[in-house]
Protein backbone atom coordinates (compact mmCIF):
# COMPACT_ATOMS: atom_id res chain seq x y z
CA UNK A 1 0.00 0.00 0.00
CA UNK A 2 1.63 3.49 -1.07
CA UNK A 3 0.98 6.19 1.59
CA UNK A 4 -2.15 8.45 1.60
CA UNK A 5 -1.01 11.90 -0.27
CA UNK A 6 -0.34 14.20 2.31
CA UNK A 7 -0.69 12.20 5.22
CA UNK A 8 1.34 12.20 8.38
CA UNK A 9 2.78 8.84 9.68
CA UNK A 10 1.96 7.00 12.53
CA UNK A 11 4.31 6.99 15.27
CA UNK A 12 5.54 2.65 16.85
CA UNK A 13 7.15 3.26 19.86
CA UNK A 14 9.67 0.08 20.04
CA UNK A 15 10.61 -1.27 23.46
CA UNK A 16 12.32 -4.54 22.52
CA UNK A 17 16.05 -4.81 23.21
CA UNK A 18 16.60 -7.58 20.41
CA UNK A 19 17.02 -6.89 17.02
CA UNK A 20 15.47 -9.87 15.04
CA UNK A 21 12.20 -9.45 17.51
CA UNK A 22 12.10 -5.69 16.77
CA UNK A 23 12.57 -5.94 13.12
CA UNK A 24 10.18 -8.57 12.83
CA UNK A 25 7.90 -6.33 15.07
CA UNK A 26 7.79 -3.76 12.75
CA UNK A 27 6.91 -5.75 10.25
CA UNK A 28 4.15 -7.13 11.54
CA UNK A 29 2.71 -3.95 12.06
CA UNK A 30 3.40 -2.93 8.40
CA UNK A 31 1.55 -5.96 7.18
CA UNK A 32 -1.22 -5.23 9.64
CA UNK A 33 -2.33 -2.54 9.52
CA UNK A 34 -1.69 -2.13 6.11
CA UNK A 35 0.90 0.36 6.06
CA UNK A 36 4.28 1.15 3.67
CA UNK A 37 6.99 2.01 5.66
CA UNK A 38 6.75 5.67 4.57
CA UNK A 39 3.28 5.48 6.73
CA UNK A 40 5.26 4.61 9.74
CA UNK A 41 7.96 5.90 12.16
CA UNK A 42 9.97 3.42 14.61
CA UNK A 43 11.09 5.02 17.70
CA UNK A 44 13.28 2.16 19.60
CA UNK A 45 13.60 3.13 23.54
CA UNK A 46 16.45 0.75 23.84
CA UNK A 47 18.61 3.38 21.36
CA UNK A 48 17.47 6.74 22.33
CA UNK A 49 15.43 8.25 24.85
CA UNK A 50 11.78 9.33 23.60
CA UNK A 51 12.67 13.06 22.47
CA UNK A 52 10.53 15.01 25.95
CA UNK A 53 9.47 17.72 22.89
CA UNK A 54 7.89 15.07 20.43
CA UNK A 55 4.74 16.90 18.26
CA UNK A 56 1.99 14.84 18.15
CA UNK A 57 0.93 16.63 15.05
CA UNK A 58 3.62 15.38 13.26
CA UNK A 59 1.66 12.09 13.81
CA UNK A 60 -1.42 10.75 12.89
CA UNK A 61 -1.48 8.22 16.13
CA UNK A 62 1.03 6.86 18.14
CA UNK A 63 1.26 2.69 18.60
CA UNK A 64 3.28 0.89 21.34
CA UNK A 65 4.21 -2.50 20.69
CA UNK A 66 5.09 -5.35 23.46
CA UNK A 67 8.73 -5.80 24.62
CA UNK A 68 10.63 -7.24 27.54
CA UNK A 69 9.50 -5.34 30.49
CA UNK A 70 6.79 -6.13 32.58
CA UNK A 71 4.75 -2.87 34.70
CA UNK A 72 4.22 -5.53 37.53
CA UNK A 73 8.09 -6.38 37.54
CA UNK A 74 9.77 -5.43 41.35
CA UNK A 75 10.92 -1.41 41.58
CA UNK A 76 13.97 -2.84 43.39
CA UNK A 77 14.68 -5.15 40.00
CA UNK A 78 14.07 -3.01 37.55
CA UNK A 79 16.81 -1.58 35.22
CA UNK A 80 17.81 1.47 34.58
CA UNK A 81 16.54 1.55 31.23
CA UNK A 82 12.98 -0.19 32.28
CA UNK A 83 12.88 2.99 35.05
CA UNK A 84 13.75 5.16 32.19
CA UNK A 85 11.19 3.58 29.25
CA UNK A 86 8.45 3.94 32.34
CA UNK A 87 9.13 7.04 32.77
CA UNK A 88 8.96 8.30 29.43
CA UNK A 89 5.85 6.97 28.63
CA UNK A 90 3.91 7.72 31.25
CA UNK A 91 4.63 11.23 30.82
CA UNK A 92 3.74 10.41 26.78
CA UNK A 93 0.79 9.07 28.26
CA UNK A 94 -0.26 12.51 30.59
CA UNK A 95 0.06 14.64 26.65
CA UNK A 96 -2.09 11.64 25.06
CA UNK A 97 -4.78 11.45 27.82
CA UNK A 98 -4.88 14.92 28.47
CA UNK A 99 -5.55 15.56 24.43
CA UNK A 100 -7.67 12.09 23.74
CA UNK A 101 -4.58 11.78 21.08
CA UNK A 102 -5.20 8.20 18.98
CA UNK A 103 -3.49 5.46 20.36
CA UNK A 104 -3.36 2.00 19.83
CA UNK A 105 -1.00 0.07 22.81
CA UNK A 106 -0.26 -4.07 22.35
CA UNK A 107 0.44 -6.29 25.22
CA UNK A 108 2.68 -4.30 27.44
CA UNK A 109 0.73 -1.31 26.32
CA UNK A 110 -2.53 -2.82 28.15
CA UNK A 111 -0.52 -2.53 30.96
CA UNK A 112 1.35 1.03 30.52
CA UNK A 113 -1.60 2.74 29.94
CA UNK A 114 -3.65 0.95 32.45
CA UNK A 115 -1.60 1.64 35.12
CA UNK A 116 -1.12 5.07 34.10
CA UNK A 117 -4.77 5.53 34.24
CA UNK A 118 -4.95 3.81 37.94
CA UNK A 119 -5.86 -0.02 37.21
CA UNK A 120 -4.57 -3.18 38.38
CA UNK A 121 -1.20 -5.08 36.47
CA UNK A 122 -0.34 -8.18 38.56
CA UNK A 123 0.55 -11.77 37.41
CA UNK A 124 -3.22 -13.21 38.34
CA UNK A 125 -4.41 -13.87 34.58
CA UNK A 126 -0.77 -14.37 32.66
CA UNK A 127 -1.56 -16.59 29.82
CA UNK A 128 0.88 -19.30 27.80
CA UNK A 129 1.85 -18.43 24.63
CA UNK A 130 -0.44 -19.63 22.08
CA UNK A 131 -3.85 -18.78 21.13
CA UNK A 132 -6.93 -17.55 23.01
CA UNK A 133 -10.43 -17.28 22.45
CA UNK A 134 -11.25 -13.37 22.69
CA UNK A 135 -15.08 -12.03 23.05
CA UNK A 136 -16.46 -8.64 22.43
CA UNK A 137 -18.29 -6.91 25.19
CA UNK A 138 -21.62 -5.25 24.11
CA UNK A 139 -19.39 -1.93 24.03
CA UNK A 140 -16.74 -3.74 21.85
CA UNK A 141 -19.14 -4.89 19.25
CA UNK A 142 -20.36 -1.28 18.81
CA UNK A 143 -16.73 0.72 18.88
CA UNK A 144 -15.33 1.20 15.52
CA UNK A 145 -12.36 -0.01 16.43
CA UNK A 146 -13.95 -3.47 16.00
CA UNK A 147 -15.79 -2.96 12.81
CA UNK A 148 -16.33 -5.89 10.70
CA UNK A 149 -14.86 -8.20 13.66
CA UNK A 150 -17.30 -11.23 14.58
CA UNK A 151 -18.29 -11.37 18.08
CA UNK A 152 -15.93 -14.33 19.02
CA UNK A 153 -12.34 -14.63 17.35
CA UNK A 154 -9.10 -16.78 18.06
CA UNK A 155 -5.76 -14.06 18.85
CA UNK A 156 -2.04 -14.38 19.46
CA UNK A 157 -1.38 -14.26 23.13
CA UNK A 158 1.74 -14.62 25.27
CA UNK A 159 2.18 -12.38 28.51
CA UNK A 160 3.53 -12.95 32.53
CA UNK A 161 0.94 -10.05 33.46
CA UNK A 162 -2.05 -8.36 32.79
CA UNK A 163 -5.10 -6.21 34.03
CA UNK A 164 -6.58 -8.02 37.04
CA UNK A 165 -8.91 -4.53 37.47
CA UNK A 166 -9.02 -2.24 34.85
CA UNK A 167 -9.26 1.58 35.33
CA UNK A 168 -12.46 2.89 36.49
CA UNK A 169 -12.68 5.62 33.27
CA UNK A 170 -12.15 2.75 31.07
CA UNK A 171 -14.91 1.09 29.01
CA UNK A 172 -13.80 -2.71 28.26
CA UNK A 173 -14.48 -3.65 24.90
CA UNK A 174 -13.33 -7.96 25.09
CA UNK A 175 -12.31 -10.29 27.35
CA UNK A 176 -12.02 -13.79 27.27
CA UNK A 177 -12.20 -16.68 30.17
CA UNK A 178 -8.55 -16.74 31.13
CA UNK A 179 -7.73 -12.83 30.97
CA UNK A 180 -10.62 -11.03 31.62
CA UNK A 181 -9.51 -7.60 30.14
CA UNK A 182 -8.18 -8.27 26.63
CA UNK A 183 -9.07 -5.01 25.36
CA UNK A 184 -10.17 -1.40 26.74
CA UNK A 185 -10.70 2.61 25.76
CA UNK A 186 -10.17 5.05 27.66
CA UNK A 187 -11.47 8.18 26.31
CA UNK A 188 -12.94 8.10 22.58
CA UNK A 189 -9.62 7.23 20.97
CA UNK A 190 -6.96 5.62 23.23
CA UNK A 191 -7.12 2.12 23.16
CA UNK A 192 -5.02 -1.12 24.22
CA UNK A 193 -5.25 -4.55 23.61
CA UNK A 194 -3.97 -7.71 26.09
CA UNK A 195 -3.47 -9.80 22.36
CA UNK A 196 -1.14 -8.87 19.94
CA UNK A 197 -3.36 -8.00 17.02
CA UNK A 198 -0.12 -7.45 14.54
CA UNK A 199 1.05 -11.06 14.59
CA UNK A 200 0.67 -13.52 12.18
CA UNK A 201 2.07 -16.87 12.75
CA UNK A 202 5.90 -16.35 11.55
CA UNK A 203 5.64 -13.66 13.66
CA UNK A 204 5.11 -15.52 16.78
CA UNK A 205 7.45 -18.48 15.59
CA UNK A 206 10.23 -15.84 15.41
CA UNK A 207 9.58 -13.99 19.57
CA UNK A 208 8.96 -18.13 20.35
CA UNK A 209 12.66 -18.22 18.88
CA UNK A 210 14.15 -14.75 20.42
CA UNK A 211 12.24 -15.53 23.81
CA UNK A 212 13.00 -19.15 24.56
CA UNK A 213 14.68 -18.75 27.43
CA UNK A 214 12.73 -15.88 29.13
CA UNK A 215 10.47 -17.84 31.16
CA UNK A 216 7.32 -17.45 28.49
CA UNK A 217 6.94 -21.37 28.26
CA UNK A 218 9.39 -24.25 29.12
CA UNK A 219 11.99 -24.25 26.57
CA UNK A 220 11.47 -27.67 25.14
CA UNK A 221 8.06 -26.44 23.90
CA UNK A 222 9.81 -23.98 21.57
CA UNK A 223 8.95 -26.70 18.43
CA UNK A 224 5.76 -27.92 19.42
CA UNK A 225 4.59 -24.12 19.93
CA UNK A 226 6.16 -22.93 16.96
CA UNK A 227 4.22 -25.77 14.82
CA UNK A 228 0.91 -24.41 16.39
CA UNK A 229 2.09 -21.00 15.30
CA UNK A 230 2.25 -22.21 11.79
CA UNK A 231 -0.73 -24.19 11.57
CA UNK A 232 -3.61 -21.83 12.93
CA UNK A 233 -5.93 -19.15 11.03
CA UNK A 234 -5.47 -16.02 13.25
CA UNK A 235 -6.43 -13.28 11.06
CA UNK A 236 -9.15 -11.48 12.46
CA UNK A 237 -6.98 -9.01 15.35
CA UNK A 238 -4.94 -7.45 12.44
CA UNK A 239 -8.57 -6.18 11.21
CA UNK A 240 -8.07 -3.89 14.34
CA UNK A 241 -5.06 -2.18 13.28
CA UNK A 242 -6.51 -1.82 9.85
CA UNK A 243 -9.95 0.45 11.25
CA UNK A 244 -7.10 2.51 13.73
CA UNK A 245 -5.55 3.41 10.47
CA UNK A 246 -8.73 4.26 8.75
CA UNK A 247 -10.38 5.90 11.01
CA UNK A 248 -7.07 8.62 12.09
CA UNK A 249 -5.07 8.72 9.26
CA UNK A 250 -4.90 12.50 8.67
Amino acid sequence: MSPATGSRPFLLISTRDDPVAAEDEVRGFLAAADLSPDDLVVQALDAAPLPADLDLDDYSGILLGGGPFNSSDDPVRKSTTQVRVESELSALLDRLVERDFPFLGACYGIGTLGVHQGGTVDRAHAEPVGTAHIELTDAGAQDPIAAGLPRRFEAFVGHKEALSQPPANAVLLATSATCPVQMFRIGANLYATQFHPELDGDGLATRIAVYRDAGYFPPEMAGDLTELARSVDVSWPSLILRNFVRRYRR
